[in-house]
């Protein structure tokens, strides 16, 4: 069942998303839920079969968990709100007996419950579980296909340990295997510092495929030893340029209140600005904090870092966190703050008759702020500002974090010499340290060696099934079409019989068919009563490896082989390119398998 499209759906914004649709790989159904078709199934049947091949050998078992969450679990774990209040990315229901449920995007919850009711010893762990299945997440914008829908399907894994030592070694054997992994569906890849997000827990890597349509920005080291997503990203900001000594002076700053008409005006760098940002922090608690942060005029807030550090320093978790404005003031009875002028001592006095915000500041300081000497920041009240500012002066004593963006050129923290490069990933696949978060909001313990109750050590470690397939169409196509890694196509080799009239040509592609299926071949056969032209076209949209055409030379037992990556063709006898065939096939894997170890 072969339908493919001539025209680019209007829908589909990138180069994967376009050909997957193009060459009858998916159909969409709704806004991010897609029908695998036939083609499309055999490659994630491919991926899966590498995944479970080398899962396997990792010493993992395998398993299903339900899709279909009790909330009480998400409860338990002070997730549930997070996931499906506001614009939480959990599906959830409710059944006739007035339960609710979620569609699971994860499953931490589940699987801790089940691992606490069965294991009780550590002379039972460690345990790594993972399953393949169907997952569910209400994004707010699904797009590009595959990468982002709403329902999607992933390997996801997770191990048990009675010591920290025993999770970080299985951590490490998990980098290995799925390094391993994509090297065998033929794909590059880029190991990254990433942040542990929703999951919670300590270290975490994504692994990304790098393409220009990636939506995450990867910055990676001059010298290649560092790399991490952006929200993850340390680096050391450019020198600040210094302010001399001198008294404190008050600017008047009418209309100043951008760091770029502020520079301009009165001459000064963004680099000796303290900029002060007002944000509100929603807690799930239903508290909401105000939040006072400081940073260098020539910096920019990370967001992922803020939202860490206010849960660190605040000991809540957070929901979300939004921009305190004139009319937010105004719906808590406050009056009018300076806005465009407010320094890092903004007194908390000004939020005593608040209606529900805490009663103070949780101040934050970035260390590019931090470390300035003498600066220029707002004095607090209307068109004023102040130089020559330290921090001595200012009667706060705000919390010293990071919380800056780091970018392109920026300098490495592990060598000042080096400098940071970006370029932009899909993620295919995320490890994390999970430590003992789940364990002790799920009360999952287990007897120690000492005797005594302990909270389960865990990690989890997830892959994209359907996404590594799009991914590896970004990383493997040119203007015809896909070149799909031999390892991971539908088929291996396409037979194109140029005319089906011609009884040679028919007689010969047939023979040569069955020959390759006797040999273990995956091989496909064009026997469609098409122009050759519309075949060939077909042939390089869907993107099989090898193409096998048998034409006008058929009569003669000559026939044309043809790599679709390369392009390069040749005419050969048929038992010859067989030959050719197989051999090239059988190298090819074997690269693979090597390239992997």
């Amino acid at each position: 069942m072969l339908v493919t499209l001539r025209d680019v759906p209007a829908d589909a914004e990138i180069t994967s998303h376009q050909l997957l649709l193009r060459g009858g790989y998916i159909r969409r159904i709704a806004a991010g839920v897609y029908a695998y078709m036939p083609m499309m199934w055999r490659v994630l049947n491919k991926i899966t079969s590498i995944v479970q091949t080398r899962m396997d050998g990792s010493g993992a078992l395998q398993t299903l968990l339900p899709q279909l969450h009790p909330a009480e679990l998400w409860e338990r774990s002070g997730r549930w709100k997070g996931y499906t209040a506001g614009e939480g990315i959990m599906f959830n229901l409710t059944d006739r007996q007035n339960r609710n449920f979620g569609l699971g995007p994860t499953h931490e919850e589940v699987i801790t419950t089940i691992i606490s009711e069965l294991l009780h010893s550590y002379k039972q762990l460690p345990v790594n579980l993972y399953q393949i299945q169907t997952k569910f997440r209400d994004e707010i914008r699904p797009r590009f296909g595959l990468m982002r829908s709403r329902e999607f399907i992933m390997k996801d894994a997770y191990s048990f340990h009675s010591q920290e030592i025993d999770l970080k070694d299985t951590y490490e054997r998990m980098n290995k295997t799925y390094k391993e992994i994509f090297a065998d569906c033929g794909i590059n890849t880029v190991a990254v510092y990433a942040d542990s997000g929703a999951i919670g827990g300590g270290a975490s890597q994504e692994f990304m495929v790098t393409a220009d349509s990636g939506e995450d920005l990867i910055l990676t080291s001059s010298d290649g030893l560092y790399a991490a997503n952006q929200e993850k990203a340390e680096s050391r900001p450019p020198k600040a340029n210094p302010l001399d000594k001198a008294e404190v002076i008050e600017l008047e700053t009418p209309d100043q209140i951008t760091i770029e008409s502020l520079c301009s005006t009165q001459e000064i760098h963004p680099s000796q600005i303290v900029k002060v940002i007002l944000m509100l922090a929603l807690n799930e608690d239903e508290t909401t904090q105000p939040l006072l942060i400081a940073i260098r005029g020539d910096q920019e807030v990370n967001e992922t870092k803020l939202m860490n550090m206010a849960t660190k320093e605040s000991g809540k978790t957070i929901l979300d966190i939004v921009q305190i404005t004139p009319d937010k003031l105004k719906s808590q009875g406050l009056e009018q703050w300076p806005f465009g002028a407010i320094g890092p001592d903004l007194k908390d006095k000004l939020l005593h008759n608040a209606k529900s915000w805490e009663k103070s500041f949780l101040r934050l300081v970035d260390n590019s702020a931090a470390d300035l000497d003498y600066f220029v920041c707002g004095a607090n009240k209307k068109d004023t500002h102040r130089k020559f500012v330290t921090w001595d002066l200012l009667d706060v004593s705000p919390i010293k974090v990071d919380i800056r963006k780091a970018k392109a050129g920026d300098h490495c923290i592990h060598d000042p010499k080096q400098y940071l490069k970006e370029c932009r990933g899909i993620e295919v696949g995320h490890i994390f340290q999970l430590g003992q978060k789940y364990s002790k909001a799920l009360n999952a313990t287990f007897t120690n060696e000492e005797g005594k109750q302990e909270p389960f050590w865990m990690g989890c470690y997830g892959i994209g099934i359907s996404r590594l397939a799009q991914a590896a169409i970004e990383q493997n196509n040119d203007k015809e079409g896909i070149c799909w890694p031999i390892s991971i196509a539908p088929f291996e080799v396409i037979i194109v019989i140029a005319n089906m009239q011609d009884i040679n040509q028919q007689t010969l592609g047939e023979k040569i068919y069955r020959e390759l299926k006797s040999l273990g071949i995956d091989v496909l056969i064009d026997d469609r009563n098409e122009r050759a032209g519309v075949k060939f076209k077909d042939a390089d949209l869907i993107g099989i490896p090898w193409r096998l055409v048998v034409g006008r030379e058929a009569s003669s037992q000559q026939v044309e082989l043809m790599e679709r990556s390369t392009k390069k063709c040749k005419i050969l006898g048929a038992d010859i390119a067989i030959k050719k065939l197989i051999k090239e096939i059988c190298q090819s894997k074997t690269y693979l398998r090597t390239e992997s170890l």
